[in-house]
């Protein structure tokens, strides 16, 4: 009997041991946008492998969703009470992180940003330093991980078959877009007997590269819709006659035929399909993922070595990348630039842990192929990332490199957090679309928007 009993009590101890792993070991929750590229993908989960082996008793349960889902996925998740312990996505920045840490919703992660601030480039860590409303205080509420600006690309062959050269694009602002709508398309089109399209102009409302652009343009005309501080400006006369000069300009094209009928309800991917499929001669969009879609191609080893080919021909030769023509003042586009934000929730079950691995992530050597994975479309937030070869052995990525060393800007919503609520209505493409689709005359389109803009935002 007491042998029986002695031979139980070890069979129960050697049960706790070998559970006593399982029992102890974390679960840090993660949130993850699926990358655009496999390459993405691969270097986000070598980082948490690696982060795995250094915390040997965390597991890192990963969720990936796409990017049109990550918002709808993550708000589920903090209404039901149980948010992620870390989460990013490529539209948090447009579209919620500001609200979410005016509301307190995230964790103040200054403990984690502070000591390697110096790291950041300028421009990219301020956009992370948010107001919190419940506890009247700014402070670090959201972590970078890359950015994006504005990029033109245009198709080198169809250029040629109009009879052009690159050296024939204008500089300035007004002839910059008469060559592209007045000359290239009637050209290409008389050449080829093609219902080409000179320009690819987004102004869809389900679509962020129609508002991102239509700032673009108004960025050209000098328009400042809020101070640093957060303060309106749209009843200064300025900024509204500004604005309507950037909102003809932006729609003159489509009442010109000179883009796609419709590009009026293009959402994201849409101008780049047109663009691929030689539909639009050029077009304007916020990373280099229409290069890019070749440079992958050209190295899928799923294609046949023709398609392989071709692919290659287009990414090295026939697809161009370049910046925006001067202003209409004549002054160097300033470029504003998007920083991709990443948060750790308030509520979140572990956040010890969760800083740490904000922290690890940003580390250089995990950071850097994260982003270098993206093939180009994302341009890092580090200074040391920003100096890679990586952005000096290709004519793509080195326009990109261009284009932020000549300076860029922030996105109002980084001092008025109210303005993600005005991209998420995308109050701009509503007023493209009262004018084009209503016909509706620019100016009352115009006060229509500054109406919203003041209502929202003020």
């Amino acid at each position: 009997m007491k042998m029986k009993k002695m031979w139980a009590a070890a069979m129960v101890a050697a049960g706790m041991m070998a559970a006593s792993p399982a029992m102890s070991q974390e679960k840090l929750n993660v949130f993850w946008v699926k990358g655009f590229y496999k390459a993405e993908d691969d270097a986000l989960y070598a980082a948490i492998k690696k982060f795995e082996a250094k915390y040997k008793n965390v597991k890192v349960e990963l969720s990936q969703y796409p990017i049109q889902d990550m918002i709808p996925k993550t708000v589920a998740a903090l209404d039901s009470g149980t948010p992620p312990d870390v989460a990013y996505a490529d539209v948090y920045d447009f579209q919620v992180t500001a609200s979410w840490a005016y509301d307190g919703k995230l964790e103040d992660i200054s403990s984690v940003i502070n000591p390697i601030r110096a790291r950041f480039a300028g421009n990219t860590i301020e956009t992370t330093f948010l107001l919190n409303n419940k506890e009247n205080k700014r402070a670090y509420y959201a972590f970078p991980i890359k950015q994006q600006t504005m990029h033109i690309q245009y198709w080198a062959d169809m250029l040629s078959d109009a009879g052009f050269k690159d050296t024939d694009i204008p500089t300035n602002w007004k002839d910059y877009w008469e060559f592209w709508c007045g000359k290239v398309q009637a050209a290409h089109r008389q050449k080829t007997g093609q219902r080409s399209f000179g320009i690819g102009q987004p102004m869809g409302v389900d679509s962020s590269d129609s508002f991102f652009s239509f700032l673009t343009f108004m960025d050209a005309h000098n328009v400042k819709l809020v101070s640093d501080s957060g303060k309106l400006l749209v009843d200064d006369p300025d900024v509204r006659k500004g604005l309507i000069a950037a909102m003809t300009d932006y729609t003159a094209v489509y009442g010109r035929g000179c883009t796609p009928p419709s590009s009026t309800s293009w959402k994201d991917p849409d101008n780049n399909v047109a663009f691929h499929n030689k539909t639009t001669v050029m077009t304007h969009n916020a990373t280099i993922s229409i290069a890019a879609k070749w440079l992958d191609d050209m190295n899928n080893a799923a294609l046949t070595p023709e398609q392989r080919a071709t692919a290659t021909k287009n990414y090295k030769e026939l697809v161009k990348t370049a910046g925006f023509p001067n202003k209409p003042d004549g002054s160097k586009m300033v470029y504003r630039a998007a920083i991709k934000t990443g948060v750790i929730f308030k509520d979140a079950k572990n956040k010890a842990r969760a800083k740490d691995f904000v922290s690890f992530l940003l580390q250089e050597e995990n950071l850097t192929p994260y982003v270098e994975g993206s093939l180009g479309r994302w341009f890092p937030v580090t200074k040391v990332g920003q100096q890679s070869k990586f952005w000096q052995d290709d004519v793509h990525r080195k326009a990109v490199y261009t284009q932020f060393m000549n300076g860029t800007s922030p996105f109002e919503f980084t001092k008025n957090f109210r303005f993600t609520q005005l991209n998420n209505e995308n109050v701009w493409a509503k007023a493209m679309n009262r004018v084009l689709n209503e016909k509706v005359p620019v100016e009352k389109a115009v006060d229509e928007m500054i109406d919203r803009i003041k209502t929202v935002a003020r």
